[in-house]
């Protein structure tokens, strides 16, 4: 699938159309939203976080140069501005994933336009499936830290080709990618509604893992996986924003045991006579995940609202 996109996938920052997608926002924002302290990103089904916001001003992706358009169900296309409190703040209501087709420039540039704008702390949300069997569905994780498979193997790296600029640094360090000071403040904003210490599997997608790629992911010592964030994450630390990532739990990752011979096992029993109850093969939907997040929205909103509330009093 080919999603078109007007950014080149790669080159210099020259090449990027900052200035004229700030442009188009200093047109249509008044001047108490256009500098936002706090991005957030929505992930899937996940948009309704923009009721946190008052004085709401939204902005659709195609009036702004360089965005590509979300195609996945669940995300809307448009930049929310508004405040929560006294904090101006802009919400990113639909990402962009690579398996949609978009070039890894695509999708971050929306991140490093959020720091052209002043961001200083992303919340990124995300939607899940559980690794860690203790986690159940409905689980908010906070995570702390990332393995990416595709940044390991290839160029999936979110930061492969041309730096953006000679300014930044070409190897970017990811041991502090997930703000300690700012997952404080999540912990103290609602101790009781998310998990310290998860770490987010990062696969490339758009599949669901295999059973074993599942105990591939767990053994790695990863308690969630999902198809997006750490490209943002990575284009965050590049412009030097501090990152928290909240992860909802949406489904139970399939993992199960090793089967080999199972079925042989089975065709063994009906052979003898013996006909054992039928083995069911688990699945994961995306309804599922939309599902799991349109009932906990309401709790994630909350959970975000607070976090941006203590930012501002820092």
């Amino acid at each position: 699938m080919s999603v078109p996109s007007s950014l080149p996938p790669h080159g210099p920052s020259s090449a990027l159309p900052f200035a004229k997608a700030l442009d188009t926002l200093a047109q249509v924002l008044p001047p108490k939203l256009l500098k936002p302290r706090v991005g957030i990103v929505c992930g899937s089904g996940l948009s309704t976080l923009a009721k946190s916001l008052r004085d709401v001003v939204e902005v659709p992706y195609e009036k702004l140069a360089g965005f590509g358009t979300s195609t996945v169900q669940g995300h809307r296309s448009a930049l929310a501005f508004g405040l929560v409190g006294d904090v101006p703040v802009v919400a990113m209501l639909g990402r962009f994933h690579p398996y949609e087709g978009h070039p890894l420039r695509t999708v971050t540039y929306p991140i490093r336009l959020l720091a052209k704008l002043g961001v200083k702390e992303l919340l990124v949300t995300n939607a899940s499936g559980a690794l860690n069997p203790s986690y159940d569905v409905g689980s908010i994780v906070l995570i702390a830290d990332h393995v990416a498979i595709p940044n390991l193997a290839g160029p999936l790296n979110a930061l492969f080709g041309p730096t953006i600029s000679p300014d930044y640094p070409r190897f970017v360090p990811l041991s502090d990618a997930y703000s300690r000071r700012v997952r404080k403040e999540v912990m103290r904003a609602a101790y009781e509604l998310a998990k310290e210490g998860g770490t987010y599997a990062y696969v490339s997608g758009p599949t669901y893992e295999t059973p074993a790629e599942g105990r591939f992911l767990r053994a790695a010592g990863a308690d969630v996986v999902g198809m997006s964030t750490v490209p943002e994450i990575l284009a965050a630390r590049e412009e030097g924003i501090e990152v928290v990532v909240l992860s909802l739990v949406t489904n139970k990752a399939v993992v199960g045991e090793k089967e080999d011979g199972w079925v042989g096992e089975e065709i063994l029993d009906e052979i003898m006579g013996e006909v054992a109850p039928p083995k069911i093969q688990e699945t994961v939907s995306h309804e599922e995940v939309l599902e799991v997040g349109r009932r906990r929205a309401e709790v994630m909103r909350l959970l975000v609202e607070r976090v941006v509330t203590r930012l501002g009093a820092t």
